[in-house]
């Protein structure tokens, strides 16, 4: 298997409310392929290679055997995307919590890394992160 070739990313999640999902994430400046858009589901665009499938719980429940994570109690997975700057984190998760997300936990410096998260409207842990690599400590590159 070669190791070095491109993928793409799509990640599915299931969502209580495809409608205000959708607006949710457009607040937080992400658009969505018509294409693969219906009344169950979309494609939320994240970049040229990263994409997440929003699906109506029903239709989410036709791809898996197993139930659906309860994210008021359980953590599925934690969706980190980067973010251009420290500022640009801060503004991302601040939006989020305006438009109706929840926070998940308190910023994280690490000098050459910043992050912060929050929950959006179904409890999926979404994670922003700045990372400045010119920081980095010798002992980590």
């Amino acid at each position: 298997m070669t190791t070095n070739r491109s993928r793409k990313l799509f990640v599915n999640l299931p969502v209580k409310d495809l409608k205000r999902s959708i607006e949710f994430f457009t607040k937080l400046g992400f658009s969505f392929n018509p294409q693969f858009t219906d009344d169950t589901g979309t494609c939320m665009i994240v970049s040229e290679e990263a994409f997440v499938m929003l699906l109506a719980e029903e239709r989410f429940k036709d791809f898996t055997k197993k139930r659906i994570c309860d994210t008021s109690t359980f953590t599925e997975g934690i969706f980190t995307v980067s973010a251009t700057s420290r500022a640009e984190v801060d503004e991302l998760v601040k939006t989020a919590i305006a438009a109706g997300g929840t926070h998940a936990e308190a910023p994280a410096d690490h000098g050459f890394m910043y992050n912060w998260s929050f929950y959006d409207l179904d409890g999926h842990h979404w994670e922003v992160f700045y990372m400045d690599p010119s920081a980095i400590p010798p002992q980590q590159q």
